[in-house]
């Protein structure tokens, strides 16, 4: 097995990780995610399937690789968006963020399936409100997992081309 396609199943395992931290902090420390939360926890998931997805082709070839490197790297990027616009909405003063919308439980409760998927989006936490983990605020851990997956692919991607 070649050095990129065993990076692709560690960002697997990254994300199984990351996600399950997600659940966690939700469901056992008690931490209420907002609605740029939930975006952040589905692109965790979002780039764990599509590294699982990449992670069904060789890796042999060039173009594989750097297909496999760009369809990771666009959930990765999107939640890497969303967190840095939390911390954003985070530094404002108090009182002058704005809203982040409607709970996704509120926006989703008509779609099929809802059942099944209400665990994942469930959460009325507010965007503005920093909830921290070791003294560090959530969005950095999201925007440092985003960061550390398009570096280690993006860095492993560049060194196969060699």
């Amino acid at each position: 097995m070649n050095l990129f396609r065993k990076t692709v199943f560690a960002v697997v395992a990254l994300s199984i990780a990351a996600t399950a931290g997600s659940f966690y902090s939700q469901y056992v420390l008690g931490l209420n995610p907002c609605v740029l939360c939930i975006l952040q926890r589905l692109s965790v998931m979002a780039v764990g399937l599509a590294a699982l997805a990449a992670s069904a082709s060789s890796q042999t070839g060039k173009a594989a690789r750097t297909v496999s490197a760009l369809f990771i790297s666009v959930p990765a990027l999107y939640g890497a968006g969303v967190a840095v616009y939390q911390l954003y909405i985070q530094s404002l003063p108090p009182g002058t963020a704005p809203s982040c919308g409607a709970p996704w439980t509120f926006r989703l409760k008509d779609w099929p399936l809802f059942d099944t998927w209400e665990p994942v989006v469930r959460g009325f936490g507010s965007c503005d409100v920093a909830d921290y983990f070791l003294g560090i605020p959530l969005p950095v851990w999201s925007l440092l997992y985003f960061g550390f997956v398009l570096l280690l692919i993006w860095g492993v991607w560049l060194k196969s081309r060699k």
